[in-house]
């Protein structure tokens, strides 16, 4: 379709002001409205929390005819289409959940919808497309667009169908959306999808509002209670199989006496359902999950995300943690792992075809990097994207406290020189008996106590060989056996000759548990929980959960401002016509009430 006549962006600027409650664009938001009000096709790559869905949902409700938004997930589109109706957009979805499908079409062929959200399974059936030509089209928006590409992390064949549907209405234009993509799954994705080679709106990957914080594993319970005492609201803890999932869940509510439930495939759909639903809604609620959850909820209010254990990649990690923080508050990414994840995702590699094994181990290597460094967390994670950020970023645990680097390359060499003579084929546990020289029956049967590795590690040496084991693990230096012990692999020769360095972190002793890092009510204000109570029960009147009445931002702001008029009420960030019309009242009379 041709573009808009007039000054675009006046147009823009006021209808966000009426429509979200805006009075500015945020980040590269600007560029890419401005981009899609031209008629211009547009890769956007946006961190999670940048307000991707505004860059559609605003030339929406500009622009004559309706935006078509494929989506992969019904709980994502579900959650954003509530949040689009309740700012007065006039949006529906199509999928199998939805009992409605017949008026959603008689709406959309009456040119009724400025938003009709679909899973690209559904846009790539012919009846679909033959049902686009009924009624104007303003936009294709594909949403989670890296899943088009070989080469992303989270793959979709379906995503490989739109193309053909989008170049049957060759003058609507197409916007791809995605947070995480690195420079080779950039470019496959433009291609997959038509976008031009001067369509890339790059907005960084920067979540400044996160800090990230990576530890060994101990005792995953104790830690993560730990974190949940001193990080009050809603939290997601990802585990790496459904056992651990339920286990973890049981034990968590247990030891910390807030609402935990799990999530994963195994459970009962409506269980799922009826947890996913509760944590949306709740507060406080921390849910455990397998990765499986999270990629349709776009709650803006989690106020960490913890990983047990390694995420299977650098981007899976940065999507995963970016679902914390997305209103923009203060939000923790902690990650508590072991030497066993690296040893068991460097085993799958195996079990990949032989075309992918490269790719996949750099990822690997790639997320050991950020594990094991003793530098800023942030810049290696920003660098893996292409960016070229500052040194340090003072909201990571390194640059907070910046941890003892120690020269291991003389233990390394006597740790691997164990590994060679001890046969290649005994874990770490037996591996230091005989390097400290333990008097113990199964060194002495074996023959080990008569090796000239006996014996050879003493004092504050000894301490170390455990995190230098699991550090030379994640690197690939030291990798499982099929019984359960380690042999030599990646630069292990190197080390023994002297030819390679090997420096580690020295672990911190455990440090006392801090309460109260972050809470939505940093000054203890009671209008602003007057004013939560009431978002609360309007929300639950309304049937939607809390943060799609206000944000705590909003809300924050109401507190500190006491707003007496509906005018002055309509000037906060966050208050569109729609919600001024619909809660205005009710909010001006709690702030008289204090």
């Amino acid at each position: 379709m041709p573009p808009l006549d007039g000054d675009n962006l006046d147009r823009a600027r006021e209808a966000l002001r009426s429509t979200f409650g805006f009075d500015g664009f945020r980040g590269r938001q600007e560029d890419v409205v401005e981009r899609v009000l031209d008629g211009k096709s547009t890769l956007a790559v946006m961190p999670t929390g940048a307000g991707k869905s505004l860059t559609y949902q605003l030339p929406a409700v500009m622009m004559p005819g309706t935006c078509i938004v494929i989506s992969p997930l019904i709980a994502l589109m579900h959650d954003q289409l509530r949040s689009a109706r309740a700012n007065g957009i006039r949006a529906a979805t199509l999928t199998s959940a939805d009992a409605d499908w017949r008026e959603t079409q008689d709406a959309f062929r009456a040119g009724e919808l400025d938003l009709l959200y679909v899973a690209p399974e559904r846009a790539s059936q012919q009846g679909f497309r033959d049902m686009l030509g009924a009624t104007p089209l303003a936009l294709f928006a594909v949403d989670e667009a890296h899943c088009v590409s070989e080469w992303g992390h989270d793959f979709r064949p379906d995503y490989r169908q739109l193309r053909p549907l989008m170049d049957a209405f060759p003058d609507v234009p197409r916007l791809a959306l995605t947070a995480t993509a690195d420079r080779q799954t950039r470019a496959d994705v433009m291609t997959q999808l038509g976008v031009p080679e001067d369509g890339l709106v790059l907005a960084g990957f920067d979540r400044p509002n996160i800090r990230y914080a990576i530890t060994p594993r101990d005792n995953p319970v104790r830690q993560i209670a730990d974190l949940m005492a001193r990080q009050p609201g809603p939290g997601i803890v990802y585990a790496q199989t459904r056992r651990k999932v339920e286990e973890l869940a049981e034990k968590l509510a247990a030891a910390t006496g807030r609402s935990v439930r799990p999530y994963h495939a195994g459970l009962p759909a409506e269980t799922r359902a009826a947890n996913q639903a509760a944590f949306v809604e709740s507060e406080d609620m921390v849910i455990v999950a397998t990765i499986a959850f999270g990629m349709g909820i776009d709650k803006p209010d989690v106020r960490f995300v913890a990983h047990v254990g390694v995420p299977k990649s650098i981007e899976g990690y940065y999507q995963e943690t970016g679902r914390a923080g997305r209103d923009g508050d203060p939000s923790l990414a902690t990650m508590f792992w072991g030497a066993a994840d690296f040893a068991t995702a460097r085993q799958r590699l195996m079990e990949l075809p032989e075309g992918r094994r490269s790719a996949e181990r750099a990822r690997l290597d790639a997320l050991a990097g950020l594990v094991e460094t003793p530098h800023c967390r942030r810049a290696v994670l920003l660098r893996h994207f292409g960016e070229d950020p500052d040194e340090t970023c003072g909201n990571c645990d390194n640059c907070l406290d910046p941890p003892k680097v120690t020269d291991t390359t003389e233990l390394a060499r006597k740790l691997l020189s164990a590994v060679y003579r001890t046969g290649q084929s005994f874990g770490m546990g037996h591996l230091q008996k005989v390097l400290v020289g333990a008097e113990d029956e199964r060194v002495r049967q074996r023959g080990h106590d008569r090796l000239s590795v006996f014996g050879i590690v003493e004092g504050e040496d000894a301490s170390l060989l455990q995190p230098l084991g699991r550090a030379l693990q994640a690197r690939g230096d030291l990798v499982p056996t099929e019984h359960g012990g380690l042999s030599l692999g990646g630069a292990a020769r190197e080390i023994i000759k002297g030819e390679r360095k090997v420096e580690i972190i020295v672990p911190p002793k455990r440090a006392r548990r801090r309460r109260g890092e972050s809470t939505a009510n940093p000054v203890g204000d009671p209008l602003f929980e007057a004013l939560r109570d009431l978002r609360r029960d309007l929300a639950k009147e309304a049937g939607v959960p809390p943060y799609v009445v206000f944000h705590d931002s909003t809300l924050r702001e109401m507190a500190a401002s006491r707003p007496s008029t509906l005018p002055e009420l309509g000037r906060l960030g966050g208050v569109g016509t729609r919600k001024l019309d619909a809660y205005g009242e009710r909010f001006l009379a709690e702030i008289a009430r204090h």
